[in-house]
């Protein structure tokens, strides 16, 4: 896959995770521990998104990185609030499973493109 192809990928990835993110939010139940995880989790699930969409306006390499590394935090952090969903049964898991392995799988990209760009970003100081 190309670069233009994974970065199409990730940022058409990374918004459609947002909108589940926010449907999720809108099962939870109206209880005070669901409005808190419903809040945690649309910021992170969107920031995820935001920060990828900015990352490919980076000014330089180092900015591309920072902002790849904040989205990789995110994803992180919305992994952990899905799994706080599932483990309390706050919704039925019906999309719960599918939105676990994307929230995944975004981590693993990120983590992927963040580490390529540091080892470019090192050759290219090398050379």
């Amino acid at each position: 896959m190309s670069n233009a192809q994974l970065t199409i990928n990730i940022t058409s990835r990374s918004t459609r995770f947002a909108v589940s993110i926010i449907k999720l939010a809108n099962l939870l139940p109206r209880t005070p521990a669901g409005f808190a995880i419903a809040s945690q989790i649309v910021r992170s699930g969107t920031s995820i998104g935001a920060n990828i969409h900015e990352a490919q306006s980076a000014s330089s390499k180092k900015d591309f990185i920072h902002c790849s590394t904040i989205a990789l935090k995110e994803a992180r952090e919305t992994l952990y609030w899905l799994t706080v969903i599932f483990e309390t049964k706050l919704v039925s898991n019906t999309n719960l499973d599918s939105l676990l392995k994307e929230s995944d799988e975004l981590v693993r990209i990120l983590y992927s493109i963040i580490k390529k760009a540091k080892l470019n970003s090192s050759l290219i100081i090398d050379h």
